[in-house]
């Protein structure tokens, strides 16, 4: 590992016991190990987070560049006459 910083956090008990037994398992080599890939965790889970927000706004502004609304009911009767055109070629 390149370069440290050491922090402290404040974890409930139930976390810090759930630390120890990670490493007492051997899962992890140490509890800093635990949190890093916490860390590493939350850090894709953000990004993945941002990237979907990124994609519903493009969509958001398709939608609205996309032209007048129609109701539920214009839609499926469109998608209907064109099943029912292609049924009777």
């Amino acid at each position: 590992m390149a370069q440290v910083e050491k922090v402290s956090i404040a974890v409930t008990p139930e976390m810090a016991a759930m630390l120890r037994r990670a490493v007492a398992s051997g899962d992890y080599a140490s509890s800093s190990e635990v949190v890093r890939e916490a860390l590493r965790d939350w850090k894709e889970r953000r990004t993945l987070r941002s990237e979907a927000v990124a994609e519903l706004r493009k969509l958001w502004d398709e939608g609205l560049a996309s032209g007048e609304p129609v109701t539920s009911e214009d839609a499926f009767a469109r998608i209907k006459a064109k099943i029912d055109a292609a049924a009777t070629r």
